[in-house]
């Protein structure tokens, strides 16, 4: 290798290592810093009282979002406990200034009783939300996941492909994290502590 070239790779790094500082605001996350680099929150949904929401009626809170269905064998229920006992390692204060959107991708089968049922099993700050084929696809879209239907079987149950990831919002509705299945308990209560001292 060149002098120059080895030159050049080192100032690449350098550069690089400098835009990926600017955009954490020096934070040190386990999770991916999405700050700027995915959408804001924006969706017109239902939520578990069967009302029409849209992002603004969360304004002014940190916002979880996770893609899910009710009927879920594993990575739902296992998610929501996680989620659950990573907020339980916060101050009650900063806890009650977070909502955890449980968002269904099923609407066919989760009614908002069913959303209901089911969110309240894992605590106060958990929301049910779901919406119609055309709002669910295009909220999606916008935060670059799918999801899908398998075939039924003889008893009509059928499972959904989801995304796994857990995207977290700041009160102004800008995109902040996004957790993965990897990251424990303990830290995701850091990252969310961090990410509360940094709004602050």
């Amino acid at each position: 290798m060149t002098v120059y070239k080895l030159f050049s790779r080192v100032l690449l790094s350098t550069l690089l290592g400098i835009v990926v500082t600017a955009c954490s605001g020096g934070a040190d996350y386990t999770a991916h810093d999405i700050t700027g680099v995915m959408p804001d929150l924006a969706f017109n949904l239902s939520n578990e009282q069967g009302e029409a929401v849209t992002a603004d009626d969360y304004d002014g809170r940190l916002k979880l979002l996770f893609f899910g269905y009710t009927n879920c064998p594993d990575i739902c229920p296992a998610t929501m406990a996680r989620i659950r006992a990573a907020l339980g390692g916060l101050d009650e204060q900063d806890r009650d200034d977070i909502d955890v959107l449980f968002l269904s991708v099923d609407p066919k089968r989760d009614t908002p009783e069913r959303l209901q049922r089911f969110t309240s099993s894992f605590g106060p700050n958990m929301v049910g939300l779901t919406g119609t084929q055309e709002q669910l696809k295009a909220l999606t879209k916008r935060y670059r996941v799918t999801y899908g239907y398998g075939e039924p079987n003889d008893n009509g149950f059928y499972l959904v492909s989801h995304s796994s990831a857990i995207f977290v919002f700041g009160p102004d509705d800008r995109s902040r994290l996004l957790i993965n299945q990897q990251e424990s308990v303990d830290e995701i209560t850091a990252d969310l502590k961090t990410l509360l001292g940094q709004l602050d």
